[in-house]
């Protein structure tokens, strides 16, 4: 059985950072916005509020907003979870069915701001956003700007593997071994059992995703393969890999991608299947456990596509990054790649 006391130092693709720096100085050092998939209608049962919000967390911001609209904590939704110690703006809703909007103003604090209130006919479910963009300052920076040219322009064009934060696995990984504890019958909460399996898989993921770095196969479509579109995470077996398909993996619209593990049979085949059984088999005290707990099987794309990808100097030892991320990825499997954070 593998001891779980500290997270790998998983691999990298393009050497390892070179410098070094500090985040996370200043809420204002990582902003990130939410980019909404849908247009609102303006009407319906449920009220959207785009929300700043400023070293605060979104079950924070969820539950206060149930209290300041006297509704239940399950009326009040998002579609995905931002970081506390940054500047973010994202969307919730509330459900109000027949009754008016209080004065959201009221809400206004130092750290919460609400910026725009409409309508909108369904609630807001997890995971319907088309990404997020990103404002990141990296301060006291060393190291040789030339080679970090040369990386990001790389990043650029081939993107990044698109392993889960270690924001995921908790203080130095501790919600692995919470993982194992619920597996072997200790009781938490709901929210609690969805955050340590969350932590499970994504922690298979990860190490799948780190042989695949280190085989140079990451950004490649291998025989045996499910690749997934670049915008959507609709995916299919490649039965051949023809040109046309080779050349959109090259391109950044298709990715090769890795098993979040659960039940059910794979859909790769292959030298790919069995990459993935080695890891799993590696892991089965985890795996086992998934599957216990009833999780399917769903795929996730090894590669993050960094879109809009720009970055400058504002003095002499602060970098600025600016770029937009699929729903889903970190912005720090991106900065694992270039600097190293003290």
């Amino acid at each position: 059985m593998n001891s779980y006391t500290a997270l790998p130092d998983w691999s990298y693709a393009y050497g390892g950072a070179q410098s070094q720096g500090l985040i996370r100085q200043a809420p204002d050092d990582f902003i990130v916005n939410e980019i909404q998939s849908f247009e609102l209608s303006g009407t319906g049962e449920h009220a959207f509020l785009l929300i700043e919000k400023c070293s605060e967390n979104t079950d924070y911001v969820a539950r206060l907003l149930a209290r300041f609209a006297g509704v239940r904590q399950r009326d009040v939704s998002y579609a995905g979870l931002k970081d506390r110690h940054a500047r973010t703006t994202q969307w919730f809703s509330v459900w109000l069915p027949g009754k008016p909007d209080p004065d959201w103003q009221g809400l206004n604090s130092e750290t919460i701001k609400v910026l725009q209130a409409t309508r909108h006919s369904k609630k807001l479910k997890r995971g319907s956003l088309a990404g997020n963009q990103f404002i990141l300052r990296v301060r006291d920076w060393s190291g040789d700007k030339s080679l970090l040219e040369q990386q990001l322009q790389t990043i650029k064009l081939q993107g990044v593997p698109n392993y889960f934060g270690e924001q995921r696995f908790g203080r130095e990984g501790g919600n692995i071994a919470k993982a194992l504890a619920l597996f072997a019958g200790e009781k938490v909460s709901r929210n609690q059992r969805s955050l340590y399996l969350s932590a499970a898989r994504s922690y298979l993921f990860n190490h799948i995703l780190s042989v695949r770095v280190a085989n140079n196969s990451w950004n490649k479509a291998l025989p045996g393969d499910v690749l997934m579109f670049d915008d959507s995470h609709g995916f299919f077996q490649a039965e051949t890999l023809d040109e046309s398909i080779l050349q959109r993996v090259a391109q950044l619209d298709l990715h090769p991608t890795g098993s979040l593990w659960g039940k059910g049979e794979g859909q790769v085949s292959a030298a790919v299947a069995v990459l993935e059984k080695q890891v799993i088999a590696e892991y089965s005290d985890l795996a086992q456990g998934l599957c216990a707990f009833g999780m399917e099987q769903d795929r996730r794309a090894l590669r993050s596509h960094i879109q809009a990808l720009q970055w400058q100097f504002v003095d002499a030892n602060c970098l600025e990054l600016s770029f937009t991320l699929n729903a889903g990825s970190y912005a720090t499997a991106l900065l694992r790649e270039i600097v190293r954070v003290a």
